[in-house]
């Protein structure tokens, strides 16, 4: 095994509207095209509702209301990006401001991000497979369990 030499702080938004569906995204990073919620990397600085709010308005052009912490990784996970990366996730309810609509497919508003997509699932119908990483997939699980 590699040596370790830094942690990688991650940051999720789980939305649900009223039809019972979660906002997930499809992205595209070194080549391998993957699905996931919505969020992403904690910076120097930042804290990590902070970070939330900037990946909501990086990516969906609204920050969002903070509804409650639902997930925080409790086990050791190795980045898929890097082998010297050990990954800690926090995944946050979230709620739509008022008048803040995300449409099926939108696009990613990130420039650095034009291959990412947004869409609606059902949550009861989510293969657990349909998510890439072991921490989303996770997740899914616990948000399934507790609807």
């Amino acid at each position: 095994m590699t040596e370790l030499k830094r942690f990688n702080l991650r940051v999720y938004g789980i939305i649900l509207n009223d039809k019972g569906e979660v906002l997930l995204s499809t992205e595209s990073r070194k080549g391998m095209r993957f699905t996931k919620f919505p969020g992403g990397g904690l910076q120097w600085g930042e804290g990590i509702i902070d970070c939330l709010q900037r990946e909501m308005m990086e990516e969906l052009g609204s920050e969002m209301q903070i509804k409650e912490l639902f997930y925080l990784t409790e086990h050791f996970q190795l980045s898929a990006f890097s082998k010297e990366e050990q990954l800690i996730s926090t995944y946050y309810l979230l709620g739509l401001p008022d008048g803040v609509e995300i449409p099926e497919g939108m696009e990613s508003l990130d420039p650095e991000e034009p291959d990412n997509h947004f869409y609606w699932h059902k949550v009861e119908d989510i293969a657990i497979e349909e998510l890439t990483f072991p921490i989303d997939r996770e997740v899914i699980k616990s948000l399934k369990n507790k609807k």
